[in-house]
């Protein structure tokens, strides 16, 4: 329905059909608590029957607030777009923002000016921002949670970094879920292929792998390093081969160059799981489709995402907020382990 006028109906002609002041109607638009459920009522059908839609400009004057979140991935937009990771996140992000208020911005940093990112987070431009980054670890952002509501996805590499509100999976137990598997099959020389040693993921998983073997009296010499990429784990792969021929089973710090070094021991003649079983970590949407399919410890990127925006959006509405959050991880049994 529209005015007399032909024009959008008006906090005016709200309170005209609801039978209440102007400021009424403004209260209740607002979510002011101080208004009794039948007022409310009314207002709310009158806003129904006149298909009534807020101006969020002056909502964003009278609440002081944007209702607007920033996610900023500090990473190459390249890396963002080809990892399915960020993809499972930002939908997780998406969906439990999809029955609120906010609108989702998202930022790659890596293609901005760092200084011009931070002078928008402050500008009164959004209400809080998520920061993410699987790679990095990022907590450069962290000195700005004193002026803004801010939730990082995974630890700082250092804690005296911690913004003070996480959302992480268990990384270190993930990677003894992974390489505990491989004992429990019957492999002796176990190698790794970790994460870069200064972002988080890559230390816990690293130290997970280690501290298995340890237990189970096997030898951890045999590390070599990738950068989360497909390309960098086949090379990897084919320098743990040189190393040791012998070796029999591989724990991937991601599914990513768990999938390179399929290609790379496929290209030396060695059987899969025959000869070496390979377990990845992220479960993302390839791991089940590679040959043979992989065996890989899921995380929940995307109820990560999702855990990440519900805690912003606690915060920016003032509500008790645990500082972290761990999520579980699981083991997924498929035919490359």
């Amino acid at each position: 329905m529209i005015g007399s006028s032909g024009g959008a109906p008006t906090l005016e002609m709200v309170a005209a059909r609801a039978g209440v002041s102007r400021a009424t109607v403004s209260r209740v638009v607002n979510g002011s608590p101080k208004v009794s459920p039948d007022v409310v009522s009314a207002v709310q059908a009158a806003i129904a029957d006149l298909n009534y839609v807020p101006n969020r400009a002056a909502r964003s004057l009278a609440s002081r607030r944007t209702q607007s979140i920033a996610l900023i991935v500090p990473e190459s937009a390249a890396r963002v777009f080809d990892d399915p990771f960020f993809a499972s996140v930002v939908q997780g992000v998406a969906l439990a923002l999809a029955s609120t208020d906010y609108t989702l911005t998202m930022l790659i940093e890596s293609e901005l000016d760092p200084d011009k990112t931070r002078r928008y987070l402050l500008g009164g431009n959004v209400d809080g921002a998520l920061i993410v980054s699987h790679h990095t670890g990022d907590h450069s952002f962290a000195q700005l949670s004193g002026s803004l509501p801010l939730v990082f996805g995974g630890r700082p590499l250092n804690p005296a970094e911690s913004s003070g509100f996480t959302v992480d999976v268990d990384n270190e137990h993930g990677a003894s879920l992974g390489t505990g598997h491989l004992v429990e099959r019957g492999a002796r020389r176990i190698g790794t292929i970790a994460g870069p040693q200064d972002m988080p993921p890559g230390v816990d998983r690293l130290r997970g792998w280690r501290t298995t073997l340890t237990e189970a009296g096997l030898a951890t010499d045999l590390v070599e390093s990738g950068d989360f990429t497909a390309a960098s784990g086949a090379a990897a792969m084919r320098r743990l081969l040189e190393r040791d021929p012998a070796v029999d089973g591989v724990f991937a710090a991601n599914d990513q160059m768990a999938m390179g070094a399929l290609l790379a021991l496929a290209e030396a003649g060695r059987r899969v799981p025959d000869d070496v079983a390979v377990v990845g970590f992220d479960d993302d949407r390839y791991a089940a489709t590679t040959v043979p399919a992989l065996t890989t410890v899921r995380q929940p990127s995307s109820k990560m995402g999702a855990e990440m925006a519900l805690k912003l959006v606690a915060l920016i509405e003032g509500k008790p907020v645990e500082p972290e959050t761990i999520l579980p991880t699981e083991l997924v049994v498929r035919a490359s382990a």
